[in-house]
């Protein structure tokens, strides 16, 4: 049984009490036990790969802001044959943390606080309690918006031809007529 708290498979806490002045550099390279993990829960047929290279450094007086990229090769089964597909993410990873008491999270968005946010940057701040922040959790959540919905082996395709379009128009008539008698 899966608990919403369950930790990421590529877990990794950085403690933000005191981060050095240039920040502090993570790299998480998954073992095999973490990569089968990682390819269950995205629904993958296998994660070959899976490292993330990560700089964890202060932003603004308490915040953290954390950058890098994760790369990560993946199979996935084609959404018409069901033929393994190789992908290769490569993935910025860039996020902005405040502590759950800041002021300048409380009142950026509602209290006429100043947030200047990119539209091309990083998300506005998300919120972190304590001292540490899971940083592969975040970076796995980059992952996994990374990974195709949709993988498709090259050349396979749903066959939208004429034969299609009629069997449909055929099946709305049915369904229309069916709806007509009540």
């Amino acid at each position: 049984m899966k608990h919403a708290d369950t930790r990421s498979p590529v877990s990794f806490f950085a403690n933000v009490a005191r981060l050095p002045q240039k920040g502090l550099p993570v790299v998480i390279e998954a073992d095999a036990a973490q990569r089968a993990a990682l390819a269950g829960e995205h629904g993958l047929l296998s994660v070959e790969a899976y490292r993330a290279e990560l700089l964890v450094a202060s932003w603004k007086r308490n915040g953290v802001k954390v950058s890098g990229r994760v790369e990560a090769d993946i199979t996935q089964a084609c959404i018409v044959t069901l033929d393994p597909v190789q992908a290769h993410i490569d993935e910025p990873v860039e996020a902005l943390l405040l502590p759950e008491d800041s002021k300048l999270g409380r009142q950026g968005f509602e209290g006429g606080g100043e947030i200047l946010l990119d539209a091309d940057g990083p998300d506005g701040p998300e919120t972190f309690s304590g001292d540490t922040i899971d940083v592969g959790a975040l970076a796995e959540q980059f992952f996994g918006l990374a990974i195709d919905p949709y993988p498709r082996k090259p050349g396979a395709s749903l066959d939208a031809g004429g034969r299609t379009e009629a069997a449909e128009n055929e099946f709305q008539q049915k369904l229309r007529s069916l709806l007509g008698k009540s």
